[in-house]
């Protein structure tokens, strides 16, 4: 059988399951079970597969075909200009997420007179599942400093994996607990008692468990505990960041990703704790509010 075959095949098996990007899910799925990158695929159209290629090439075809995120078949998904390793277990991390990532730079930034060689920025990243927010802010900015939190076993494994490959564990530290333990609290002892952060940023679960408009193939394939929270998806924005608010520093920023729903209340919610300021709701390239930011007084 020829690469085209199958190529052709794959795509239209795509098609008749409903997958929206069918033609770009089989490149990158045949290109990954045949080593090579996608533009390989159309240079070796008329190519024959051997028997170990072609059943290769169907068992990527066959888990995508019962809704498996290509992500985690390939194992890996970019993110801010980086690659990141992901699999069950980890949320995948979404194009939208990055605003928190290009807000906090920009911060950073325009704040740069205030950090020295002795006094770096100081990042904490909640719920940070495969350190997308966090690491990225790092790779971007030479000097600042990363404290990970993530309760999740299967998600701390990729965050740590991913610390390696981007060469981050001399300006990171990874801690395996519920951001809401009283260890982790600014009020007790523990891993952050007294320290204080210049940005504080998160990805928390905000989707409401009854939620109608999650795709059927998030709920089944990615983690739960990632994805959906209590009190209409609220309970963890609202108390991570009441919890959270006294380890930010003056002049400190705070971002959390939310739901496009989510706006009014939170907005209130900021403006409710005792010294923030400047509490903005910003939206996403389609409109719709995405990110909830905040400054210390």
């Amino acid at each position: 059988m020829k690469l085209k075959d199958v190529f052709e095949k794959s795509v239209q098996f795509f098609k008749e399951k409903k997958i929206e990007t069918a033609r770009l899910d089989a490149e990158l799925l045949i290109s990954a079970a045949l080593k090579f990158d996608r533009l390989q695929i159309y240079l070796k159209y008329e190519q024959p597969l051997s028997e170990a290629e072609v059943t290769a090439c169907r068992e990527v075809v066959r888990r995508r075909s019962q809704g498996e995120p290509v992500a985690y078949i390939l194992g890996e998904r970019g993110f801010y200009g980086e690659m990141f390793k992901v699999g069950a277990g980890v949320l995948i991390p979404r194009p939208e997420t990055e605003m928190i990532v290009e807000e906090a730079l920009e911060f950073l930034k325009t704040k740069a007179e205030h950090f020295t060689e002795n006094n770096p920025p100081r990042i904490l990243d909640l719920g940070a599942g495969t350190g997308c927010i966090g690491f990225s802010i790092l790779k971007n900015h030479p000097t600042a400093t990363l404290i990970s939190v993530e309760k999740s076993p299967e998600a701390f494994s990729y965050l740590k994996q991913n610390q390696e490959l981007l060469g981050l564990s001399d300006r990171s530290q990874l801690i395996l607990a519920d951001a809401l333990d009283a260890q982790l609290s600014n009020q007790l002892s523990g891993p952050l008692s007294g320290q204080k952060f210049d940005v504080i940023v998160a990805n928390p679960p905000y989707i409401a468990s009854d939620d109608q408009q999650t795709e059927e193939n998030v709920r089944k394939f990615e983690p739960a505990s990632a994805l959906f929270a209590p009190d209409a998806g609220f309970s963890a924005l609202e108390q991570w960041s009441s919890h959270y608010q006294p380890a930010l520093n003056a002049g400190g920023l705070m971002l959390f990703e939310m739901g496009y729903t989510q706006g009014l209340r939170m907005q209130a919610h900021f403006e409710g704790l005792a010294s923030f300021a400047n509490v903005q709701v910003l939206k996403d390239l389609s409109g719709l509010d995405r990110i909830i930011k905040a400054l210390n007084n």
